[in-house]
C-alpha cells in the first residue's frame, strides 16, 4: 500500500434524473480514509476525521447541537456596516454559527465556491474558497455577501499522528464588518460521543486542569480530548491555537464534547474593506491514550516550528 494522499469525489449512486444537493470529497492515504470535505446546508466542515489507525474521532451533527459539525469554523456575531443614504451606515447583524435564528440574529450560510488539493513535500494541502452570505431577504435573494474566506489545510503524518494546520483568511467584501464579542467563535471541534467525558473520556489543558468547566476560560495554550473508541482502543485530538493570532485565547469546552477557541470573547474584531484577518490553528489526531506530557512535547515542537 502506498502512503500517497489522494483527494477524490465520493461516488453516490442515484436513480436516473436525480442528483445530490451537495458533495463529499474524501482524502485518502493509500486505501485508508483520512478526512472528508463536506458542504453542509449552512457551512463546510470536515467529517469524517480519522486517526492513522482509522478511528473516527469527531461527531457530525449531534442531536443536541445539530450546528456542531465535527471540525468547522463559524461565528454567531457578525455585523456588517452597510452604506445607506446621505453617507450613513446601517448595522446588519447575522449569525453564522447556529442554523436557526439565534438571539434575534438570522442565520447566514458559509458556501464553498472552490476547493483544490495538491501534494506537498510534507503531505497534502487543501485550499478552499468560501463566501459568507447572509440569509435570503428583501432585495437580496442570494443573501448579502458579508465576507470572503480562504481556508488552507496542510496535513501530514508526523510522529505517528496526523497533523492538520488550519489557516483561515477572512476578508471584508463590499463593506466593513466586525466579529464578536462572543464565545461562539472561531475554530470548533465536536468529539465523537465515546470520547466525551460523559462517556468515559477526559479533557485536560496545559495548566493541568481537567473537565470542561475547569478547562474553559482564558489563557490555556492547548486542550487535549482523549477517550475510548471501541475494542479496547483509545484515541484523541489536541488543539493548538497559533499564539501569533491568540495573545490570550478564550476556550469554551464541555464534558459532552465541544471545544471552541478564538480571540473574540471579550472584544470585537473589526475588518475593514481591503483588510484580511488571519487566524491559525493546529489539530493533532492520534491513536492511543497519550499523557499530557506527550501533548506538551508536541506543542513545544509546534512553537519551535513557528520561529
Amino acid at each position: 500500500m502506498t502512503d500517497r494522499f489522494i483527494l477524490a469525489d465520493d461516488p453516490i449512486a442515484l436513480p436516473q434524473g436525480a442528483w445530490a444537493k451537495t458533495e463529499r470529497r474524501t482524502l485518502r492515504r493509500g486505501n485508508l480514509p483520512v478526512l472528508s470535505l463536506t458542504q453542509g446546508h449552512h457551512r463546510p466542515y470536515l467529517f469524517p476525521v480519522y486517526t492513522p489507525q482509522g478511528f473516527a474521532v469527531t461527531s457530525e451533527c449531534p442531536a443536541d447541537h445539530p450546528h456542531h459539525n465535527s471540525f468547522w469554523i463559524a461565528s454567531d456575531h457578525v455585523d456588517c456596516w452597510m452604506p445607506a443614504a446621505d453617507g450613513r451606515k446601517e448595522q446588519y447583524t447575522y449569525n453564522f454559527y447556529v442554523n436557526e435564528t439565534f438571539q434575534g440574529r438570522a442565520p447566514g450560510r458559509i458556501l464553498q465556491t472552490q476547493a483544490m488539493g495538491e501534494e506537498t513535500a510534507a503531505g497534502y494541502r487543501i485550499t478552499q474558497e468560501m463566501e459568507w452570505r447572509g440569509p435570503v431577504e428583501w432585495a437580496a435573494p442570494e443573501g448579502r455577501l458579508a465576507a470572503r474566506e480562504r481556508r488552507r489545510l496542510d496535513l501530514k503524518l508526523e510522529g505517528g499522528a496526523y497533523v492538520i494546520d488550519v489557516e483561515s483568511q477572512l476578508s471584508a467584501a463590499a463593506w466593513d464588518l466586525s466579529l464578536g464579542p462572543t464565545r461562539h467563535a472561531y475554530f470548533n471541534l465536536r468529539v465523537a460521543e465515546s470520547i466525551a467525558v460523559t462517556s468515559g473520556g477526559r479533557v485536560v489543558n496545559d495548566r493541568g486542569a481537567s473537565g470542561g468547566a475547569a478547562v474553559s476560560g482564558a489563557g490555556a495554550h492547548w486542550v487535549h480530548y482523549c477517550g475510548p473508541v471501541g475494542g479496547g482502543h483509545w484515541a484523541g485530538l489536541a488543539l493548538f491555537p497559533d499564539p501569533r493570532d491568540h495573545r490570550d485565547p478564550w476556550w469554551f469546552v464541555a464534558d459532552w464534547g465541544v471545544v471552541t477557541v478564538g480571540p473574540f470573547r471579550l472584544e470585537k474584531r473589526d475588518i475593514r474593506q481591503g483588510e484580511t484577518m488571519t487566524l491559525r490553528y493546529r489539530v493533532l489526531l492520534h491513536d492511543g491514550d497519550l499523557p499530557a506530557a506527550v501533548i506538551a512535547e508536541r506543542y513545544a515542537a509546534y512553537l519551535a516550528g513557528l520561529r
